[in-house]
């Protein structure tokens, strides 16, 4: 049933800590573990295992494109998971989360679309209406606004 499922236990390989801040783009491969503060965009290989899993203390703004992505933190940015997503009770996400496989926690909140596609290695075309802009069309209140965004 439901509760007898096991758990995957994901390898840390890299660890941003809770005082920590880090302004610039992140590759990686294997595990990384975020609890301090993202901001840029967080990206791995597709045909890899890695892990991007992120704390309730921490917050990354950017994009993710990461095969497996647990969240329990704050994302302001698309996430891009090829394999899986879980958001957890604490996952607060302003951006589209992109997904083959989704878990989703009572409590955790999306403002923004979940968006099912299997094969990701082309980017998502934009809604119809919508030009693609160097500015963010999502605000925090969930309505889209025309060429600006409110945090």
């Amino acid at each position: 049933m439901w509760g007898n499922r096991k758990r995957k236990v994901t390898r840390i390989d890299s660890l941003i800590g809770q005082h920590t801040e880090i302004h610039g783009n992140i590759a990686f491969s294997g595990g990384l573990h975020v609890d301090g503060k993202v901001e840029g965009n967080i990206v791995a290989p597709t045909e890899s295992s890695s892990v991007l899993t992120l704390s309730e203390q921490g917050y990354i703004k950017g994009e993710i494109r990461v095969p497996n992505v647990i969240l329990n933190g704050k994302v302001i940015g698309n996430v891009y998971a090829e394999e899986h997503v879980e958001l957890a009770l604490n996952a607060r996400i302003i951006g589209n989360v992109y997904y083959n496989l989704i878990e989703m926690a009572m409590g955790a909140e999306v403002n923004g679309s979940l968006i099912h596609a299997s094969n990701m290695t082309e980017q998502p075309a934009l809604p119809i209406g919508y030009e693609k802009t160097g500015e963010s069309k999502v605000s925090t209140k969930g309505t889209r606004e025309e060429g600006k965004a409110s945090a």
